[in-house]
């Protein structure tokens, strides 16, 4: 019989569509609403110029209907048959791409209107799917909500590049400008946060593309060319413990043909070099940067010039000719062909390629250091301040024990301990002894001998020749450093005696002593230069940092708040390694051709980077390690610096100090306990990869911290900061000042201090401005390292400086209150140092050459956005 009572089929129907609609009408309504929005892009841009055929071919597909959609995801109510991933409301897409157009500028941006259906049952909106059905990618900046119940405004900062969605193998995801740690990410968030973390490590295969997003490791196995020759061959640098190295970013390239270990090079012309493309200069950016590359063409450039020069080609021959690089240049002919080629070349980027001011060629701006004294360069007093408050001022360390001693393994390499004596230091120690001095703290020493020994008889089979030295020091009364001796050590002509050839060489004003006092400085300068290039530039910010960069995109969400605390401190880091590496530090680049380890240059970084040690980076902690500070609670930061008029470490130490406050403060906000550092499986992974993979080489080190407390989250944080933003300007941008002047800090010696009773010897005591020029770096190498430091050292127009964003928006008033904090710290900072370099009882503040000291200026003033040489002002990120 069954359950229903005896009825007619129509009876059925009815009283069925009754009940049904009565359901209907009882239930709550859903409230359906229109949510507008706001969408700012800018379009894809060549060179400064809008490309006209990618537009056209946008807007044909905009009138089929392919324009740009945006898709909001639900961040309260997650959808069940979608892997409980936020609910998705309908598409919407841009209105009036067709009609709106852009300027020609690349600055400028496009906002765009667009409104959603949206109904409450969807919650709250916390990410968005973007797809773009273009021909052409877009850069897109910012998207706002506006009017959302209960919420307001929802703000979405992207400042991503989105390509055509046929490019990509999953969906274009953006979150909301929050920050969440992993276990407190809203649940229907939480697949599309962990989804977009593995789209950025991809799969480890194949040639990447310049619309992937990949971040993923390699080693330093793109440097040389085999194909060319055995003299091009390198080897690769990590992955083994001969030879240590940071990882790069991987590209993918074919391996060599010469040698499968090796990854083909790409052409020289070619700077297309593979790294995310969020990770890219910008259009303005790049263009600037074109020039650099082209410098790098040097042996395109060697007939050009040497031809423009007198008879002795590749030579100064006294030191007016170097200053008319900086007051005359070379007048440009003004033949007809030279006017007619005006009309189809951009006349006016030629000119600041080849350093033109008017019609005068290769004419460079006057280094500051002879800005004001052409000569003062050259006293003993200016030679012990740069070591305090010059280009390279992290590498002098008290001297604890006379004569030097060396480190190295007498059964390898002999007897290498210093040939100095009491008697050539203390003839110029105002009466103190050596014990004496040693006990108060009075001796420094600039020590190079164990660092370059090894590769000493590699290095002099080149063209180069060179010492490895020591350079002794007297701290006195008035604070300066005075030069005491100097040593110089090479090798012996026989390969089987190990002992060196040392001669010590000691301070005198006059005659044939004094210029080989000269020459003795100018040796120990080489070495200087060298390793500040190579190491203190190179090595400890450059390559330490890029591993940082990648783990952080691998491991860390956009949402995590150590991202957002770190990922401002990365802007063009990994681009600008990667030109580097192109042009640069690469077989036959700029580096080997303009600094004395030349071919060995790289492969001595990597022996070198067996003593890089994390936790050493901090700058308390270099400077006790170094011995020119030692531990005082009762001094401000705890430390008392043994030179008290020590520039960078004193304005280094008021910026360390804010950069820990900050992050101590930022951290505070997320982390109450160090249970929650411990179970932050995003920041476990994260640390554990940066040493496993990142600095895999080093993994087994004792001193990594262990990332379970506060502490050790704070301190690591402010290392990679301080690295990335203060410590990489304090030893780049301080390069054209003082070595844009060559003969104030040479690259290259050419040939040995003159033996007695040989024509070098006589031509020293007859001209020994000429020995010294014809000893110190040639004429095309001086243009070329001056050409390249005039680059490296130029600040950018759009440059962001510590203690300023990219954005005005935060996740909240706390994070926004404590940055505040730093920048105006660092505004009082740099009012102090301003002081401190009008402070005439400071003579390590300006020198003998009146160059104050402002490389650690924060700049937070508008000077900042002139960009140039201006010598000052602390990037945020290693992006030159």
């Amino acid at each position: 019989m069954g359950i229903f009572p005896p009825c007619s089929s129509s009876e059925m129907f009815e009283n069925l569509l009754g009940t049904v609609c009565g359901k209907i009408r009882d239930a709550p309504k859903i409230e359906e609403m229109k949510i507008k929005g706001t969408v700012v892009l800018m379009k894809k841009n060549v060179m400064e110029m809008t490309d006209v055929g990618a537009s056209f071919l946008d807007r044909v597909h905009e009138i089929f209907g392919k324009g740009v959609s945006l898709q909001l995801i639900s961040a309260s109510h997650a959808d069940p048959a979608n892997g409980s991933r936020g609910k998705l409301g309908k598409e919407a897409y841009l209105e009036n791409w067709v009609s709106k157009f852009t300027s020609l500028s690349a600055k400028d941006d496009a906002t765009f209107n667009i409104t959603f259906d949206w109904d409450e049952s969807m919650g709250v909106p916390g990410a968005f799917i973007i797809r773009n059905h273009h021909h052409s990618q877009f850069y897109l900046k910012k998207f706002t909500l506006e009017d959302i119940p209960g919420q307001g405004q929802i703000q979405f900062v992207c400042n991503s590049w989105v390509y055509p969605t046929h490019r990509y193998k999953y969906d274009r995801v953006f979150f909301a400008y929050e920050t969440y740690l992993p276990c407190n990410t809203p649940e229907p968030l939480r697949a599309y946060r962990e989804d977009e973390l593995i789209n950025l490590r991809g799969d480890g295969s194949g040639m990447l593309k310049e619309w992937d997003r990949v971040y993923d490791y390699a080693f330093y196995n793109d440097l040389g060319s085999p194909e060319k020759g055995p003299e091009y061959a390198r080897p690769v640098l990590g992955g083994s413990k001969e030879f240590p190295y940071p990882r790069r970013g991987r590209t993918g390239r074919r391996p060599n043909k010469k040698d499968s270990n090796l990854e083909s090079r790409l052409p020289l012309l070619n700077l297309n070099i593979y790294v995310p493309r969020d990770e890219r200069f910008s259009h303005v950016k790049f263009s600037d940067f074109l020039s650099y590359s082209l410098k790098s063409l040097g042996q395109v450039l060697v007939p050009e010039i040497g031809a423009v020069f007198d008879e002795t080609i590749n030579e100064f021959d006294k030191f007016q000719d170097i200053h008319d690089l900086y007051e005359g240049g070379i007048k440009l002919p003004e033949s007809d062909t030279l006017k007619n080629t005006r009309e189809f070349i951009p006349w006016e980027s030629f000119k600041k390629l080849l350093h033109s001011d008017g019609d005068r060629l290769l004419q460079f701006p006057t280094p500051d250091i002879i800005k004001n004294d052409r000569t003062a360069w050259r006293t003993d007093e200016e030679f012990g301040r740069e070591m305090l408050a010059g280009v390279n001022p992290v590498i002098i360390r008290r001297l604890k024990e006379f004569p030097p001693a060396s480190k190295l393994d007498p059964k390898v390499y002999g007897n290498q301990n210093s040939s100095m004596t009491r008697e050539h230091i203390e003839k110029n120690m105002n009466g103190l002894t050596v014990e004496e001095a040693i006990a108060d703290n009075r001796l420094f020493i600039l020590d190079y001998h164990d660092v370059l020994t090894p590769y000493l008889r590699r290095i002099n089979t080149t063209t180069t020749k060179t010492y490895a030295s020591r350079t002794v020091l007297l701290l006195q009364d008035n604070g300066t450093l005075m030069p005491l001796a100097i040593e110089l050590s090479r090798e012996q002509p026989d390969e089987n005696v190990h002992d060196p050839i040392c001669e010590v060489f000691t301070t005198s004003e006059h005659g044939i002593e004094n210029s080989k006092w000269q020459l003795a400085k100018a040796y120990a300068a080489v070495n200087d230069s060298g390793y500040h290039q190579l190491i203190s530039h190179w090595l400890n910010t450059h390559a330490v940092i890029e591993p940082f960069v990648i783990a952080t995109n691998r491991q860390l969400s956009v949402l995590h708040p150590i991202y957002k605390l770190l990922q401002p401190h990365f802007r063009d880091t990994m681009n600008i390694n990667a030109l580097a590496r192109h042009t640069l530090v690469n077989a036959g680049g700029i580096l080997e051709r303009t600094v004395f380890p030349a071919r060995y240059a790289m492969e001595m970084s990597s022996v070198l980077y067996k003593n890089w040690n994390f936790t050493e980076q901090a700058l308390p902690e270099d400077l006790l390690k170094r011995g020119v500070a030692v531990k005082d609670p009762s001094h401000r930061h705890g430390l008392r610096l043994l030179i008290e008029d020590y520039p960078y470490a004193v304005d280094g130490l008021e910026i360390w100090s804010a950069i820990k406050d900050w992050v101590s403060d930022y951290c505070s906000i997320y982390y109450n306990t160090d249970d929650m550092i411990q179970s932050d499986s995003e920041l476990q992974s994260w640390w554990m990869e940066l040493r496993e993979e990142g600095h895999g080489d080093l993994k087994d080190e004792p001193w990594w911290p262990k990332m379970q407390t506060n502490d050790e989250l704070v301190q690591t944080c402010t290392i990679i900061i301080w690295v990335a933003s203060a410590l990489h300007a304090a030893v780049n941008f301080g390069q054209y000042p003082y070595a844009g002047y060559l003969p104030n800090r040479p690259t290259v010696s050419r040939r040995f201090m003159p033996e007695p009773d040989t024509p070098e010897h006589a031509e020293l005591e007859s001209n020994p401005d000429l020995s010294f020029l014809k000893t110190i770096t040639a004429q095309f190498q001086t243009l070329l390292g001056v050409s390249l430091i005039e680059i490296l050292s130029q600040h950018s127009t759009e440059e962001i400086y510590l203690g300023q964003r990219d954005t005005s928006e935060w996740p909240s008033d706390k994070e926004k209150e404590a940055f505040t904090r730093f920048s105006n710290k660092l505004v009082k900072i740099e009012n102090e140092i301003i002081e401190r370099n009008n402070d005439q009882g400071l003579r390590n503040r300006v020198g003998p050459v009146n160059v104050p000291y402002t490389l650690l200026y924060p700049n937070t003033s508008d000077y900042s956005k002139k960009g140039g040489l201006t010598g000052r002002g602390i990037p945020n990120s290693i992006s030159i």
